[in-house]
């Protein structure tokens, strides 16, 4: 599958400031009958973003860990439960999500306690591309050129 995102000769049609931009562009191509499967979309300088969305305290991590223990819980309480005994099944299950409870506060404080506060915030990341480049196979760059030329409102840096 890794062949499909590579050209031979790839060549640069345009750089753009956003993927839509990019997209836009190629889906003007599509609209002018050009061979748009020989272009890749490439993000390039590429960057990690990283947004804060709160900060961390001991009951925030406890309340995370209890969740994600019950749902544990639940889950393995519903395997079990299936070959429980006629009766006992509701027993099970509350008693399984009760223990993953248990597990999950104490796993996530324990954790959190290994950080010594060097991390007191959560956070969410991603990379993302600050340019988005249009690449064509060399046979039509120039074909390529020529409709991106006059394609309307054309924002190519």
């Amino acid at each position: 599958m890794p062949e499909i995102f590579e050209l031979q000769y790839p060549q640069s049609l345009g750089v753009f400031d956003d993927y839509a931009a990019a997209q836009k562009a190629v889906d003007f191509l599509s609209d002018e009958h050009f061979p748009v499967q020989n272009c890749l979309i490439v993000g390039t300088d590429l960057k990690q973003v990283e947004r804060v969305t709160g900060r961390l305290t001991n009951g925030r991590v406890a309340l995370a860990g209890a969740a994600s223990g019950a749902w544990l819980g639940l889950l393995i309480g519903l395997l079990v439960g299936i070959f429980a005994e006629e009766g006992s099944w509701l027993g099970t299950v509350l008693g399984a999500v009760l223990l993953g409870v248990v597990f999950g506060v104490v796993w996530s404080l324990l954790g959190y306690a290994a950080t010594r506060g060097q991390r007191d915030f959560s956070s969410v990341q991603k990379v993302v591309a600050t340019k988005y480049e249009v690449l064509v196979e060399h046979k039509f760059l120039a074909q390529g050129q020529e409709l991106l030329a006059k394609m309307p409102g054309r924002t190519i840096l």
